[in-house]
Parts: structure tokens; C-alpha cells; sequence
């Protein structure tokens, strides 16, 4: 599957994945009008409403990015029939030629993290029938269990052409009260990115790439410099772009020299942009158009950004 996300990359010749993370505050009100008509205000009501919402904003802007991010816990506050929204989103998705990267966020052990593996990137067995549960092409896993949480990961991947982007330095402020703690005078980071690189030895595409990717936040763009020659044959999955703070000039040593080798995510930016000052104009029915005018104004400050390095 890796080499589906860069050939996707190459096509759309950008490396921006669309965050669908949809908090029902986003959502036009004529689009949670209709769904609780049909179903009240119920859960079943605001998973309809999530899934129409997000498909104007994939139909808006699956010509233009070649992944997106779905977030689980933005379904599951939404209990079974969420993650029923969540599973449908994957399926439209992968519909429209699109790479889903399953934000997930698993981490466990032994049989539990085998089931998470396969219930996110493999098939299960039910009688003399095989199921893909949610069928996503990549998903994020946290390896602060070690290597016991992340081995079924890899076996389920390599049997299934998936992948996995593992958490090694997080955007987040708070990330560093543990991450960045020295270990024998190295931050902690940089061990799992070490440790990612090596599990990904073994599970290289013809692209040249891992399977085993990793997550380096944009807020820290030293560290993403430094973690970039550490996994040189590594995608990372940079997320913090925007509403975060992370802007195109923070992204340039993520890539490699041929240009490849990160994907950048945007969330909020990106589906809520009619929100923004910015995209005032196109009102609450224009939410995917403004979507898109945010995807196009990404992509220009990302070249900018590589252009200028």
C-alpha cells in the first residue's frame, strides 16, 4: 500500500492528507436538519449527519489529495452507530481512488494488538467467511509497549499490503514530557525512530519506502530534520499543519531530496474552512467549496515552501 500512497502522491503532485475528523459544531445546520429529520436527534441521527458531511467534503476535494485521515474517536463519541459512520467514510473513500489512514492510535499487546491489527488493516475469519472489519490501508499505532505491541501490526501488513505510521515525536505541546527525555543522552524520539526504522527493514515497497511509517509532528521541525536522516527510507506522516500552527516552511526537511517521503495532514483547516475569516464567503452551503479552497491554498504554500529549500 505504500506504493499506492506515492503513485496517489505523484498523480495529484501533492502530499496533503484531508483530516476527516467531524465534530458536529462543523457541520451546516441544513445538513443536521435533514439527518435528524430522518433519524431525530439521536446518535443515529449525528452519524448520518457526519456521513453526508463527509461526503460533500471527499466529492469537494478527492481530485486534488491522494489520502485522508480519518480520526476513530471523532465516530466512537458517537458509540456503534459512529463507528458504523466511520466505517462507511472508509468505504467511500477508498471508492474514490483515495488512501484512508485509519487514525486509531492502537497499542496494546500479544492477541489484543493482533485483533486491533486485523480488525483495522486485515480480514477475520467468521466460519467459512473472511471479513475486512474497516478495511482501512493504513493505521496509527502508538509503540510505548515496545515491540510486542508493534510485531502484529507488522505481520497483519505484511501479509496485506497495509501499512503503519507510528507515533515518534507527536505535535502536540505536552509531547515532550516524555518523548524528548534523554535515554543514555538521547531523547527518547529518537530511539522509536530508530526502532521504526528498523522494523521497516523488512517490509520496503518497490517505491523504496517502508510500510512502517512514522508521525513527526510539524511544530517541531528541528526534530523532523533530525528524524528524517535517522529514517531515511521512512514516510512520515507530518500532522499539525495549520490550525496547529505548523506552516510550509516548517515541512521542508521532512522530505527527502526527491521530494517524497512525508505526507502532510490538515484537519480543522481543511473541513472547517468555512469557519475561517478567510472563507467567510462561501457560507455554511459552500463548506466543501471552501474545503477545497483550502486544500488549493495548502498545496500552493507547501511548493512554495519545497521550491524555496
Amino acid at each position: 500500500m505504500i506504493d499506492q500512497l506515492v503513485a496517489n502522491i505523484k498523480k495529484k503532485g501533492n502530499p496533503i492528507v484531508v483530516g476527516l475528523d467531524p465534530m458536529l459544531s462543523y457541520i451546516p445546520e441544513t445538513i443536521k436538519a435533514k439527518a435528524f429529520a430522518e433519524c431525530g436527534e439521536t446518535l443515529e441521527g449525528a452519524a448520518e449527519a457526519i456521513c453526508q458531511y463527509n461526503k460533500g467534503l471527499v466529492d469537494a476535494v478527492a481530485d486534488l489529495v491522494p489520502a485522508v485521515k480519518p480520526q476513530i474517536a471523532m465516530y466512537e463519541q458517537f458509540g456503534v452507530p459512529g463507528l458504523l459512520a466511520f466505517q462507511k467514510t472508509v468505504a467511500y473513500c477508498k471508492a474514490k481512488g483515495l488512501v484512508v489512514i485509519g487514525d486509531v492510535k492502537r497499542g496494546d499487546i500479544g492477541s489484543t494488538s493482533e485483533a486491533y491489527a486485523v480488525g483495522h488493516l486485515g480480514n477475520v475469519q467468521v466460519g467459512s467467511k473472511t471479513y475486512a472489519p474497516f478495511d482501512e490501508d493504513f493505521a496509527t499505532v502508538n509503540p510505548y509497549l515496545g515491540s510486542d505491541g508493534v510485531k502484529p501490526f507488522l505481520k497483519v501488513c505484511a501479509a496485506n499490503d497495509r501499512g503503519i505510521f507510528v507515533l515518534v515525536k507527536t505535535s502536540n505541546p505536552s509531547s515532550g514530557e516524555f518523548q524528548d527525555r534523554l535515554i543514555d543522552g538521547k531523547p527518547l524520539y529518537e530511539i522509536v525512530g530508530e526502532k521504526v526504522r528498523e522494523w521497516g527493514e523488512e517490509l520496503l515497497g518497490e517505491c523504496g519506502y517502508s510500510k512502517v511509517g512514522a508521525v513527526v509532528g510539524a511544530t517541531y521541525p528541528e526534530m523532523g530534520e533530525r528524524l528524517r536522516k535517522i529514517m531515511p527510507k521512512t514516510y512520515i506522516l507530518v500532522p499539525g499543519y495549520g490550525a496547529q500552527g505548523g506552516k510550509g516552511k516548517d515541512l521542508v526537511h521532512f522530505f527527502n531530496e526527491d521530494g517524497l517521503g512525508a505526507v502532510v495532514n490538515s484537519s480543522r483547516g481543511i473541513i472547517a474552512a468555512w469557519k475561517q475569516e478567510a472563507y467567510t464567503s462561501f457560507g455554511e452551503d459552500g463548506y466543501a467549496d471552501a474545503a477545497r479552497a483550502a486544500v488549493l491554498a495548502m498545496k500552493e504554500d507547501i511548493e512554495s515552501a519545497l521550491a524555496g529549500r
